[in-house]
């Protein structure tokens, strides 16, 4: 496999693969393995240093196990990307100030790999790996991944920040949830560690089910949820444009598709602006992988 594209994401866990054309080539090589975890360094707890070296070994590992010679590789990263760096990364503090591109094109060096290293925000690689599996790569594509955080993604990808999951979506001075310190986010409404902190005693997949059962506490948020994505949605048509939004992540599953579109409608009223749809889709690593190894290639001048 002399044309493969490596692709990874370091997000939970570290999961390596080789892409081509589209597909993975082979099984992934991930870190921890599930039956790993006790005892073994998470992600959280890892030196930069320790994560770069550990992402070379795992490329090496793969590309010797099936005989490839990878022309780039594209890694996927939760925070704020600009350059190679991560500028900054709410959920992954050591991560601040890391310019993760460079260690890892210097340990895939000594690993025997000259290779470019193009590093994304892990949501947009999510946003090219739905591109790509979906055969949209010509259009815009933009994705909320819905976890423990917030990512907005976008294929393809252009200059800028993009850390949707902090856009302001209330003002109300009482919204300090957000992991990054920051009032009225969308992060501090919609993550999972927001919602452990505003429901003390109720998990979020907890505070759903109420919301079923007319505890009007529990639905009350699930209103206030709702109402703070279409609010993000509608900030970003209103800078970028209308089109399909999908929806991916853990939390899709609590998504109500019907209660988006109404608060949608009520948010963004110029005609240019309206026929906006969300998807909520079913994704994995698997296709974050192909993502980063889209955005790799592209910035190579490279096919996948």
């Amino acid at each position: 496999m002399t044309d493969a594209t490596i692709g990874v994401i370091a997000t939970g866990r570290i999961a390596v693969g080789l892409v081509k054309g589209y597909e993975l080539g082979a099984p992934l090589n991930v870190y921890p393995r599930d039956e790993e975890n006790d005892g073994v360094e998470d992600i959280h707890s890892m030196p930069m240093a320790a994560i770069a070296q550990r992402i070379a070994r795992m490329v090496r590992e793969l590309s010797d196990t099936q005989g490839a010679r990878p022309g780039a590789a594209g890694v996927g990263f939760p925070g704020i990307i600009r350059n190679g760096i991560v500028e900054e990364s709410p959920n992954l503090k050591q991560a601040k100030g890391a310019s993760l591109a460079e260690m890892l094109r210097c340990e895939l060096a000594g690993q025997g790999f000259d290779i470019s290293v193009e590093l994304c925000n892990d949501a947009d690689a999510m946003a090219a790996g739905i591109a790509a599996t979906k055969g949209q790569l010509e259009k815009l594509v933009r994705v909320w991944t819905l976890g423990n955080g917030i990512g907005f993604g976008r294929y393809p990808i252009t200059d800028g920040v993009w850390e949707g999951g902090h856009m302001v979506v209330t003002l109300d001075p009482r919204e300090t949830y957000c992991g990054c310190g920051g009032r009225g986010h969308l992060e501090g409404i919609m993550g999972n560690r927001a919602m452990r902190l505003r429901f003390l005693d109720l998990e979020p997949e907890e505070v759903f089910f109420r919301a079923r059962q007319k505890d009007a506490r529990c639905a009350e948020f699930e209103t206030l949820w709702h109402r703070a994505l279409a609010a993000a949605t509608a900030s970003s048509i209103h800078m970028g444009g209308p089109g399909k939004f999908f929806i991916s992540g853990p939390n899709a599953r609590f998504v109500q598709v019907n209660l988006l579109n109404q608060f949608l409608h009520e948010m963004v009223t110029m005609t240019p602006l309206q026929g906006s749809v969300f998807e909520v889709v079913s994704v994995n690593e698997e296709i974050a992988i192909v993502g980063a190894a889209v955005n790799a290639s592209r910035a190579a001048g490279q096919l996948v």
